[in-house]
């Protein structure tokens, strides 16, 4: 037994000062305190990249029926809801000023006819006495211009009747094409205003079969959707139910908001289509439209919380860091020592030179630098990867990892700020929970987070 205790005892420190060596260890062991990771298995998915928006539903076609004359409204034979035709008689009002007109115009017009037709036998008259040498030629002129006058104030007379004709027939408001009435602004007895540059509407008229999203999308993803995207919408007003459409029309001019602010937005206005609309939806319900800009199959990905950053020159950092911790203790902690050949990370040339920072992801690994992991243990290990198109909770990789991979997928702490390369780690259970919140991009360590930043 006592053999036995002192072989142990000859064997610890043998150990300790192998993996001390190597410096790995040393800089996770627990009087530094143990870091446990979630981690999971880099498998192949779809890929599904969406650009969100918000906005309103509106009809495709809607027409604002409205007034160009000033009139009393005398009748109005439809009401808020009723389906309409082309052609249909929607309102009618008072016409009697505009008749008035009309007939006054008309009768200008027959006394214009009735002038030229006089003017006109004058003519006749007159050329044939000029060709008979009877008389001037001055006086075929004035007859002749006398005739063009009459012609022109029977085509002005006609003009002028056109005109009174068509603000007669506007006492009359037709449907221009099929829809429901969504909107009545007028009642029997009210003036309707008119205006060729501002009309008063009185009535609108959309189609409800064929309904569209006008949402706002930054300029940052804007740049990402094409006309003919399909779009997954949802109605605030149909919970749970997912409708589908497709993008139809890309503004081409910018919309800001709080210009001159911190918080200056630019948005353009993109209209997506919906495909079979409920027939009880109406315009202005607010929406959210999920437009899928890219798709990519069968590729490999990681979540997107596993993904973070590093200096490019994470290798020599994490040699540097062991270098340190092997000789604090062989000092003891607390200590200050040079270390021979060390260099200060980041000083170069007697100024400070910022690491440029790479995207990477730490896979999980048996071995490093020659050093097999302790029973329990993981070797956290950086690697570099160049990502894609990302879903919203997974990002398509391009290179760094390979299918069957254990990457580190939480916590949150461990992965943006403790875990260094070649680290020692233990791999905890992944709960339901866990599972729940990483499907989310979230862990159990994000009350931490939030307290820390």
């Amino acid at each position: 037994m006592l053999k036995k205790l002192k072989q142990k005892k000859i064997w610890i420190p043998l150990l300790v000062i192998i993996l001390g060596g190597t410096g790995y260890w040393i800089m996770n062991s627990s009087e530094d305190g143990e870091i446990s990771v979630q981690a999971e298995e880099v498998i192949r998915r779809d890929i599904i990249h969406k650009v969100n928006a918000n906005g309103k539903i509106q009809p495709e076609e809607e027409v604002q029926i409205s007034s160009t004359i000033t009139a009393w409204i005398t009748s109005i034979t439809v009401a808020e809801g009723d389906t309409v035709q082309p052609g249909q008689l929607l309102i009618s009002m008072d016409e009697k000023q505009y008749r008035a007109a009309y007939n006054q115009t008309l009768s200008g017009v027959k006394s214009a006819e009735a002038n030229l037709k006089q003017v006109k036998a004058q003519k006749e008259r007159t050329e044939s006495l000029f060709e008979k040498n009877l008389i001037s030629k001055q006086e075929l002129e004035q007859i002749e211009a006398s005739f063009e006058l009459a012609s022109s104030q029977v085509d002005q007379a006609q003009s002028s009747l056109l005109s009174r004709e068509d603000e007669l027939s506007k006492t009359k408001l037709l449907a221009p094409a099929y829809g429901i009435v969504t909107s009545l602004t007028k009642e029997v007895g009210e003036m309707a205003v008119g205006g060729m540059f501002n009309p008063g509407v009185v009535m609108t008229i959309a189609d409800l079969s064929r309904m569209e999203v006008l949402v706002d999308v930054n300029e940052n993803d804007v740049v990402n959707v094409t006309v003919g995207d399909t779009a997954e919408v949802e109605v605030d007003a149909f919970p749970d139910t997912i409708f589908y459409g497709v993008v139809s029309e890309i503004a081409h001019t910018a919309q800001s908001m709080n210009l001159g602010s911190q918080e200056q937005v630019t948005n353009f206005k993109v209209k997506v289509k919906m495909i079979d609309p409920p027939g009880n939806i109406r315009p202005g319900m607010s929406s959210t439209v999920n437009i899928i800009t890219e798709v990519r199959n069968n590729v490999i990905s990681i979540p997107i919380q596993s993904l973070t950053a590093r200096s490019e020159n994470y290798k020599r950092q994490a040699k540097s860091r062991a270098m340190k911790k092997k000789g604090d203790r062989k000092k003891g902690k607390g200590g200050r020592k040079k270390m021979d050949g060390g260099v200060a990370e980041g000083k170069n040339n007697g100024g400070w030179k910022k690491d440029k920072m790479i995207e990477v992801v730490f896979v999980l690994k048996d071995e490093f630098e020659g050093e097999m992991v302790p029973d329990g243990k993981k070797y956290a290990v950086v690697s570099p990867v160049d990502v894609g198109v990302d879903s919203d909770t997974h990002y398509a990789v391009k290179s760094g990892i390979n299918e069957g991979d254990s990457i580190v997928t939480g916590s949150y702490k461990a992965i943006s700020r403790e875990l260094q390369h070649g680290m020692l780690v233990t791999v905890g259970d992944w709960s339901e929970k866990g599972r729940h919140n990483r499907q989310f991009g979230k862990t159990e360590d994000d009350d931490d987070r939030i307290k820390n930043d």
